[in-house]
């Protein structure tokens, strides 16, 4: 078993306005918070590993090669390592639980 952490805060692709804030970390796996404010905007490239998104709070749309989604509290949203997407028009502060496998970096 591994504890939950608090630590690794960090800004999101260089962004003062959104946040990235790692909770857990193994080989396969990570597990984090991603947060951008109302009106925000979302700076994050395509990554090397699959995620899957869950809206804890917030409304806004993921943008994606194969369309747009509205999401908002208790959307899942799957998005494959190397495919492009954001979140735009962000309407509600959005707070997302966000999982990588494997773990977010680790993938070449």
């Amino acid at each position: 078993m591994q504890e939950l952490s608090e630590a690794g805060r960090r800004p999101a692709g260089g962004s003062d306005a959104a946040w990235w804030r790692e909770h857990l970390r193994t080989a396969d796996l990570s597990i984090g918070t991603y947060a951008i404010p109302a009106g925000g905007e979302d700076p994050q490239e395509p990554h090397t590993e699959d995620e899957v998104y869950i809206v804890r709070s917030g409304r806004a749309v993921l943008g994606g090669p194969h369309g747009d989604i509205a999401v908002g509290p208790g959307s899942v949203v799957f998005v494959a390592a190397g495919e492009e997407h954001r979140f735009e028009r962000v309407e509600e502060d959005l707070v997302v639980i966000v999982i990588f496998g494997p773990a977010e970096g680790s993938a070449a």
